[in-house]
């Protein structure tokens, strides 16, 4: 992946780490790490749908004051 992950991006591998555990693919050696990207993907996420959010209200007001 590049530099910038996007919000997609970030679900897929989400989706693949939570499926990795429900499966018990991942050892105890590698659980802390996965936990750890697991979070830096769920602020991924979360930022990006805060950021939308507030793109969304913005033009809603913008259309309320024409």
């Amino acid at each position: 992946m590049g530099s910038k992950t996007t919000y997609t991006e970030a679900f897929e591998e989400l989706q693949q780490i939570v499926t990795e555990m429900e499966n018990s693919e991942i050892g105890i050696d590698l659980l802390e790490a996965k936990v750890k990207r697991a979070a830096v993907l769920l602020k991924i996420c979360k930022d990006k749908l805060h950021k939308t959010e507030q793109n969304v209200l913005e033009t809603f007001k913008s259309i309320d004051t024409e």
